[in-house]
């Protein structure tokens, strides 16, 4: 595992949460070749089968932003990769970056961060106080329309939002970039080519979904690239689920809610130039 305590002050950092992403579907498309950018960036091309830390989107980022990041679907313990400072932890090890705040993220703001969230799905719109309180722990966070789940363009629109969140940091000041993309969500048949609105969504729209993602990522990860390394983490809250035992969505305890895809790989100047 990376020791935190030398990337955490050297490396931007980019957490970028696919949104109801399924660990089969990532998986499946990334074997069939369907993922390239994704996949150059994968340790090894493939996804690691890792457990949500919670079922739907708020529960599961809070433990997130409290350290608690998709656990490896093995038996453990794992140590963690940040962790608030507090007695008995069974999951903090030396390499672990301890924090002293209640939050991921204001631990990373007192170490010298900028931290930015671009918002996607409903809790992190900051229209009203329960999809403010996410958004809320970033210095800087930025939500519209076009990043939203009834967007057919909303991670392409995030993107370029990325884009100029980076380009308008000094050169010398550290990033934190928080991304949730929100094109995995419900509703996503649009996404499949051919496909209306009385088709609904299916696991074909799910798949197509995570395509599109595909194709506009690698301007993501060449952006927080671009001035200095970037340690990236990239992963799904939870699943969702689309007629399995007859369950549909998720805040649900089902197999294909709580495995999840996850990757943690470096993004360097030099590889984004290759």
């Amino acid at each position: 595992m990376p020791d935190m305590n030398a990337v955490v002050g050297s490396h931007d950092l980019l957490l970028v949460t696919l949104d109801t992403l399924r660990y089969d579907v990532a998986v499946d498309l990334a074997e069939r070749g369907r993922l390239p950018n994704l996949a150059a960036a994968l340790p090894g091309g493939r996804w690691e089968r890792r457990h949500a830390p919670a079922s739907f989107t708020y529960a599961s980022h809070t433990a997130m932003f409290a350290g608690f990041l998709p656990t490896p679907a093995e038996p453990g313990p794992h140590p963690r990769l940040f962790a608030a400072r507090f007695e008995g932890s069974e999951t903090t090890a030396p390499h672990t970056w301890v924090f002293d705040t209640p939050d991921l993220v204001g631990g990373l703001a007192r170490a010298g961060y900028h931290t930015v969230c671009l918002g996607g799905v409903g809790f992190f719109t900051k229209r009203g106080p329960l999809g403010s309180v996410l958004p809320g722990l970033f210095a800087e966070s930025q939500w519209e329309s076009g990043f939203g789940v009834t967007s057919p363009t909303s991670f392409e629109q995030q993107v370029d939002r990325a884009e100029r969140v980076v380009r308008g940091l000094p050169a010398d000041r550290l990033l934190f970039l928080f991304l949730n993309v929100s094109a995995l969500h419900q509703p996503n048949w649009f996404h499949l080519p051919g496909a209306v609105d009385r088709d609904g969504d299916t696991l074909a729209s799910h798949a197509a979904a995570l395509e599109y993602v595909d194709r506009h990522i690698s301007r993501l990860f060449a952006a927080m690239s671009s001035r200095r390394p970037c340690f990236a983490i990239v992963c799904s809250d939870h699943g969702t689920a689309y007629g399995e035992d007859g369950h549909t969505g998720h805040r649900i305890g089902h197999e294909v809610v709580w495995t999840v895809p996850y990757a943690e790989f470096v993004l360097t100047p030099q590889e984004n130039a290759r």
